[in-house]
């Protein structure tokens, strides 16, 4: 039950990054990527650069922030498939960076709370 919660807040959390990175002008390429090291949530482009974005989706702070989630392991998992997608689409010559966007879901309270980190691994 709690696995079943857990991605259906993440599937939101994904939606609502996506819309609100979109209005930020950003353009989604491809949302949920797999690659042999992990998913890629969004894909976005911005001007000449290409930005891996990471969403961290909670309903409460009780854990602590989402972004805290992101371990030392989880970002050689995301620079690993962001390189992967690079890899692939040797047609992208941009510049390419990771990015955060954490979501704090509160229901009953909207809109929910947004944060964008720029660039999270160097």
């Amino acid at each position: 039950m709690k696995s079943k919660t857990r991605q259906i807040v993440g599937r939101k959390g994904e939606s609502i990054a996506a819309e609100y990175l979109e209005k930020q002008g950003y353009i989604v390429l491809e949302r949920n990527f797999r690659t042999p090291y992990g998913e890629i949530d969004l894909i976005c482009q911005q001007a000449n650069v290409i930005i891996f974005v990471e969403v961290k989706s909670r309903t409460n702070r009780s854990l602590g922030p989402p972004e805290i989630s992101i371990t030392s392991r989880k970002a050689e998992h995301l620079r690993c498939a962001a390189e992967h997608f690079i890899q692939q689409h040797t047609e992208l010559t941009n510049d390419w960076r990771i990015d955060a966007v954490t979501i704090l879901i509160r229901p009953g309270i909207s809109p929910p709370s947004i944060d964008h980190f720029e660039n999270i691994i160097s």
